[in-house]
């Protein structure tokens, strides 16, 4: 049986957490960012986290 291959795309978006749960960046921060309120600037630095069912089938991606 092959080795499981890492998803690569999914590797570089997507930070595990050590408590378990998923960190993933926002949409919209990357760049014509100086005409966007500051405020938005500022949340979408600090990212999100996934949904439960979003981060079961990631993780199992993850797993290589």
């Amino acid at each position: 049986m092959p080795k499981t291959k890492t998803h690569k795309g999914i590797a570089k978006k997507i930070k595990v957490r050590p408590g378990g749960t998923t960190k993933i960046g926002r949409v919209g921060g990357n760049h014509i960012t100086g005409k966007k309120p500051t405020s938005f600037n500022r949340s979408i630095r600090k990212g999100s986290s996934l949904s439960s069912g979003d981060a079961k089938r990631y993780k199992r991606e993850l797993r290589g």
